[in-house]
């Protein structure tokens, strides 16, 4: 209660600086979220974003009602989420950002030139949208670092998963399912345990009644993927959530489940449709590297310098593996000669990743930078690997961190929602 107090005493600051909004007709104070403000303009916003997403999906649009109630409550999420991550001093530096945009660019095939002219022409702002990649990517890092890196996998788990998986099985069935959430708050009441469970036994009746089960999705639940539909995409029966894992086991396609209690609240889940997964062929990499570390007394500048020179000098004859010995400042492979042995896809930083599959077998890379310094490396071979039992636990801990992650951060969420004081503003 104390805290909520404060939070109040903190939010009662704001009416001065929203005196201006305040004021105007097109534009005023929709929700009140601890120490920050939704504004009617960041609603409609955002309403409009949504609509275009249900457009292009050619979904039946929803009331503005229910949007309305879907996109503050994404809103409130957003807002508590931002505010964690000011007072956590969790940030984004501008190159990060930088690199962000220029990846979404990229992905579109375009320069980034032409990526800010479609955003312009389209009538956002791209320095506007530049924050709000720079929001998404704080909260994707506070994520990480109050759920994700929290999240430890035992060696008796693996064991547990690769006991219960198929044992032999080259086609591993592929689920694709579509969820829909009735949350319970913490230390909810009586009174509020049963109309969460009435609301979800009626989003049920309504769907077995010939409703379609996205448009309920968007207009009853309260998970994260309400406005996508409550569609969870594609997963491998190892990943699904333990809670829906023997619902689904049983399920036919289009079938709709009947409503799952957790503490969390009352679930819904529809099986879209099934698939076996193909027999997968990891490419792999044997790879051996040189890193210099800038430091206070070795600067960027002269890591590279060191770097190329070394690369002239094995480009002239100098054997790879003794330079690497005597000048890599990664200790652990450079008693190897530099080698880091046979790596698959996501072993690596990205940065070192994309210079080791551009490369020809034999070839040494220009001097390149990742966040651990500067390298030079060199692939001296390639190969197809499949079905390994490294590659089975690789796998099994994948999925294992999938499930817990999800579990944690839907319970990280619901607390912090719990503990924020939201104050909404009617007309």
């Amino acid at each position: 209660m104390l805290a909520r107090r404060a939070r109040l005493c903190a939010w009662l600051a704001l009416h001065a600086l929203a005196a201006d909004a305040l004021a105007n007709e097109l534009d005023r104070i929709v929700a009140v979220v601890d120490e920050d403000i939704i504004m009617l303009s960041e609603l409609d916003e955002q309403i409009q974003r949504v609509r275009h997403g249900i457009r292009q999906q050619g979904a039946q649009m929803p009331p503005t009602s229910v949007l309305e109630r879907q996109v503050t409550e994404r809103l409130v999420l957003e807002k508590i989420q931002l505010q964690v991550a000011g007072h956590a001093k969790v940030t984004v530096e501008e190159k990060d950002l930088d690199a962000a945009i220029g990846d979404i660019a990229k992905r579109n095939k375009l320069e980034l030139d032409q990526f800010r002219k479609i955003i312009e022409s389209e009538g956002m702002d791209f320095e506007r949208f530049r924050l709000q990649i720079r929001d998404q990517m704080v909260m994707a890092k506070l994520r990480r670092e109050e759920v994700d890196n929290r999240i430890k996998v035992t060696d008796q788990e693996i064991e547990n998963f690769l006991r219960n998986e198929s044992s032999g099985s080259e086609n591993e069935q592929e689920y694709r399912l579509s969820h829909i959430l009735v949350s319970i708050p913490s230390g909810a009441s009586d009174g509020e345990i049963k109309a969460a469970r009435a609301k979800a036994e009626d989003a049920l009746a309504r769907i077995e009644g010939g409703d379609d089960f996205g448009d309920i999705a968007i207009r009853m639940s309260d998970g994260q993927q309400a406005l996508e539909r409550g569609d969870l995409g594609w997963r491998k029966g190892a990943e699904i959530p333990s809670l829906f894992a023997d619902a689904v086991s049983t399920m036919k396609v289009g079938e709709v489940s009947g409503v799952i209690t957790s503490p969390g609240g009352y679930h819904i889940i529809k099986l879209v449709d099934t698939r076996s997964g193909e027999k997968i062929m990891v490419q792999q990499h044997r790879v051996r590297h040189i890193l210099i570390k800038p430091n206070e007394l070795v600067s960027p500048k002269q890591a590279l310098q060191r770097l190329a020179q070394l690369r002239l000098r094995i480009e002239g004859g100098a054997d790879f593996a003794t330079l690497a010995r005597t000048n890599s400042d990664d200790r652990g492979s450079a008693l190897r000669g530099g080698d880091l042995g046979w790596t698959s896809k996501g072993q690596m930083v990205p940065e070192f990743e994309e210079v080791m599959d551009a490369m020809d077998v034999g070839v040494i890379s220009q001097p390149f930078r990742t966040e651990f310094g500067f390298h030079i490396l060199q692939v001296t071979k390639r190969r197809e690997y499949d079905g390994t039992e490294e590659v089975k636990r690789d796998r099994a801990r994948r999925a294992i961190r999938q499930q817990k992650t999800e579990e944690r951060r839907q319970s990280w969420l619901r607390n912090l929602r719990d503990e924020a004081y939201v104050e909404y503003r009617k007309e």
